[in-house]
């Protein structure tokens, strides 16, 4: 009986194609596509560097500028409210020019000195705009005049600026409203005093050397008339008002 076994090809399997795409190992569905080089962009990288030098010179002139500095006006000696502003008050200060604060360049001083106080000024402080008026205020609506008080007929720290009484000094009939110790005038305000070296320089008044002070007042008008006549008489004197109270 004649063998079959030799009529069967080694190596293969019933229903096993060997010549499939898949099973072929040099077929190009086994193979790995190429890649493609990368692509160089110097465009790019000199954009890159572009924007790194330009930051940080960016990030250099603001610490530049954050460091400038600018002169401004300092206030240097109590103002009163309606005071003309000396240049004896003021002095130079450096400021960062990117402080936020405001101020008065001092390319300015010298303009300043034609304005008035809108407000009392204390020393130490920064002028601006907003402190200072073209015109006195202090006196809007009241009737100014003239004192001339003796030595004890005034306070030694009299300012301009100031709240001050006036009261009558009288000890016998001269004609003049009031009687000792009566109050003229409530709540008048100093707008200059002149004498020995305070003619309106923010300095505390002291007296000529025949003892008398000029004290220009701006008083309410009802009470000109009395506060002018004891003036006069030589029977007037004033006190500073502690606080702007006025009674």
């Amino acid at each position: 009986m004649a063998s079959d076994r030799g009529t069967i090809p080694r190596g293969a399997g019933p229903g096993i194609d060997q010549h499939q795409p898949w099973a072929d190992p040099t077929s190009p569905a086994g193979r790995r596509m190429p890649s493609a080089p990368r692509e160089r962009k110097p465009a790019l990288a000199a954009l890159a560097v572009i924007l790194i030098v330009g930051g940080a010179a960016a990030a250099g002139l603001l610490v530049v500028k954050s460091g400038q500095r600018v002169s401004a006006i300092e206030i240097t000696q109590q103002i009163g409210q309606g005071q003309q502003i000396p240049q004896s008050a003021m002095q130079e200060v450096q400021i960062s020019a990117n402080s936020g604060v405001k101020y008065v360049s001092w390319s300015f001083a010298n303009q300043v000195t034609q304005y008035f106080a809108a407000n009392p000024i204390s020393p130490g402080t920064l002028l601006n705009a907003g402190m200072v008026s073209k015109t006195n205020t202090s006196a809007n609506g009241k009737a100014e005049l003239g004192l001339a008080l003796k030595d004890g007929e005034w306070p030694a720290n009299l300012q301009i600026g100031d709240t001050v009484n006036i009261y009558s000094t009288q000890t016998s009939a001269s004609g003049c409203p009031g009687h000792p110790g009566q109050t003229l005038a409530v709540g008048a305000t100093v707008i200059a005093v002149s004498g020995n070296g305070s003619a309106g320089a923010g300095i505390s008044a002291t007296s000529s050397g025949n003892g008398t002070t000029d004290v220009e007042v701006a008083v309410d008008p009802a009470e000109a008339g009395a506060v002018a006549c004891n003036t006069a008489n030589g029977t007037a004197s004033i006190v500073v008002v502690p606080n702007n109270a006025t009674g």
